[in-house]
């Protein structure tokens, strides 16, 4: 079973889009290849009150896709070297997003989308197949009790939302 999740799947809370991420793929086209990665690492970051999201301190143009419609990508450069592949989750005008964390072997969202060719290219643009990279539910059931939650990592400098426990793992 290969079902395309669409935007219903992204428009709704950042908690729990990500835990629900856990065990589905995620696929790219490059050339007539499809290379699909089972996501098992995803991070949230949820709102105006997230000290370690990029809307804590306002739209800007650079995050002004995390204010738009769910399922949508949001893809940044970090350290000036390392795409950062997210997807634009819940309400319209309600700033949150899921980061893949991990995927297949590749833990590490830079090595995720070094491997995948994922660039600017592909900010702004709807999560689907013609975009060239979409996510699918292949019918993996992950329960709950495989779910590890744990604090966000490299963002101390967000105080308190440093701690809280928005990362997602599978056990």
């Amino acid at each position: 079973m290969r079902k395309v999740l669409n935007q219903d799947f992204f428009n709704r809370k950042a908690t729990i889009v990500a835990e629900e991420l856990l065990g589905k793929y995620l696929v790219r086209k490059i050339d007539d290849e499809e290379i699909a990665l089972e996501i098992n690492e995803v991070e949230a970051y949820d709102g105006f009150d997230d000290k370690a999201s990029h809307a804590s301190k306002g739209r800007t143009e650079r995050n002004e896709i995390m204010f738009g419609e769910a399922g949508y990508f949001y893809v940044y450069l970090c350290y000036g070297m390392y795409w950062m592949l997210n997807i634009v989750v819940g309400k319209k005008d309600y700033p949150a997003a899921i980061l893949i964390r991990g995927a297949g072997k590749y833990n590490g969202p830079g090595k995720i989308t070094k491997f995948l060719k994922i660039d600017k290219t592909l900010n702004k643009k709807r999560v689907e197949k013609s975009a060239g990279l979409w996510f699918e539910d292949r019918g993996v059931l992950v329960l709950k009790n495989k779910i590890k939650k744990t604090p966000r990592v490299g963002v101390d400098y967000a105080g308190e939302w440093a701690k809280k426990p928005l990362r997602f793992l599978l056990k």
